[in-house]
């Protein structure tokens, strides 16, 4: 996944934000596939009259052409389910053990489809649809007909059942909870081990990817609620963090047999010919320990430094703590890690209020620059999060027409850079951080 620079800009009076109303963020709601309510299916949703059209309507505050979107271009239409019938996906199942092929089987649908229970399906709703439109907004027995009632209003929508997507906690945890995982449903090391790939994931990234089917104008602020997709990238990246520690902290998912849960490591700790000698000492801890995938929170360690300044040692200290007790270093890993996972619920619940200014964004993309330049990415997952991070922070400067450096040159940059990363077997932190050198260079002209 690549990010490309869009040279556009999105122009909203500062005085409509102002009167915008604002719903509390993150407030408690349930992810659609745990609602009790009836899931109608796609069909009520493909009338051109609806979401089907095939060309924008001129005189609607929507496009009215988000399921021709989502069925013909959005993988969690056309590949989502369609990969589970696959002979990769066959064997995959067969290697689990599992007693269903995985098209049918819960440990698959749940991620690459839509599987509510059985008495939370409607008489029109089909599994093979993929990830359709319920299981991103919500089951829409009681919001389906309110929605296109010329007075409701979102929060009354909100408050019958449609998932909140405009809140950036809410769609955070969305996404996560497929392309991450929860407590529900997460890849596991004996996944991958029986075929499935490495999970890889950053929010903005694989938004901007699938692509969108809504434009952020100034009406859908106006019903919505004031939208700045940096919270949204930054609250990513806490989340995911705090994923990774809930796994450490659950007592089933931490272990697998004799081992711990391998998933929440940095796979080429191990991943790698015995001839590639790869230890560095970035984090405090020997040789021959296995490192945490710590890609998010060096993302976090940019945005803490940023925006909360005066937390930035604890942050640090908290992330140093729980490295050197997990490799062994002294002290207890899961007081580390229950004590780092309190301070990510405060900064979750900080940064879902804070606005970024241009300034913000210029700040953390050299900062990661520079971390980068400093060693800090030795690791590839941390050099791939680190990739698609920057991309997406230069794109945010770029639509509010602040990127200094032409969309063309930008692009050009991050296309070297995403080479370095583009096969995680083949990455060479030395070649990451030339490509990065010259990043620096281009976005310091």
């Amino acid at each position: 996944m690549r990010t490309l620079i869009l040279a556009l800009a999105l122009c909203v009076p500062a005085a409509v934000l102002a009167q915008q109303p604002q719903a509390a963020p993150g407030a408690p709601h349930p992810l659609p596939y745990k609602s009790t309510d009836k899931n109608l299916g796609v069909v009520n949703c493909a009338n051109s009259l609806c979401h089907g059209s095939v060309t924008t309507w001129k005189d609607s505050n929507i496009l009215q052409t988000e399921y021709v979107t989502w069925s013909r271009v959005d993988k969690h239409h056309n590949k989502a389910y369609q990969v589970l019938l696959n002979e990769r996906s066959q064997r995959i199942a067969k290697n689990l053990g599992l007693k269903q092929p995985a098209h049918e089987s819960k440990v698959c649908v749940d991620c690459h489809g839509y599987a509510p229970p059985e008495s939370a399906r409607g008489e029109r709703f089909k599994v093979s649809d993929g990830v359709s439109c319920e299981a991103c907004h919500g089951p829409a027995e009681r919001w389906i007909k309110s929605h296109t009632a010329p007075n409701a209003t979102h929060q009354e929508n909100v408050a019958k059942g449609l998932y909140p997507l405009s809140d950036p906690v809410a769609q955070a945890k969305l996404c996560l909870s497929c392309h991450f995982g929860n407590s529900d449903k997460f890849v596991t090391h004996r996944i991958m081990g029986a075929g499935h790939p490495r999970i890889t994931f950053e929010l903005d990234t694989f938004t901007q990817t699938q692509p969108p089917h809504f434009v952020v104008d100034e009406d859908w602020q106006k019903r919505k609620g004031q939208w700045d997709p940096v919270r949204v990238w930054a609250i990513g990246q806490a989340l995911a963090a705090q994923e990774l520690i809930d796994v450490l902290l659950d007592p089933k998912r931490s272990r697998d047999g004799l081992f711990p849960e391998l998933v929440v490591f940095d796979c080429h700790s191990c991943h790698h010919s015995m001839q590639d000698i790869r230890w560095t000492p970035r984090l405090g801890i020997g040789p021959g320990r296995i490192r945490l995938n710590d890609a998010n929170l060096l993302m976090l360690r940019q945005i803490v430094r940023r925006t909360f300044p005066a937390d930035e040692k604890n942050f640090n200290d908290l992330v140093s703590q729980l490295h050197r007790a997990v490799g062994g270093e002294g002290g207890d890993a899961l007081d580390a890690a229950r004590k780092l996972r309190a301070g990510l619920d405060l900064t979750i619940k900080r940064l879902a209020t804070r606005n970024f200014t241009s300034e913000d964004l210029r700040a953390m993309l050299n900062g990661m620059i520079e971390d980068g330049l400093a060693g800090q990415y030795s690791d590839y997952q941390g050099a791939e999060q680190a990739t698609m991070a920057m991309g997406s922070v230069m794109n945010f400067l770029a639509k509010r027409g602040e990127l200094r450096v032409s969309t063309a040159d930008a692009n050009k940059a991050l296309d070297r850079l995403h080479e370095t990363v583009k096969d995680d077997e083949k990455y060479q932190p030395q070649r990451f951080r030339a490509a990065l050198a010259d990043l620096k260079k281009t976005v310091s002209r």
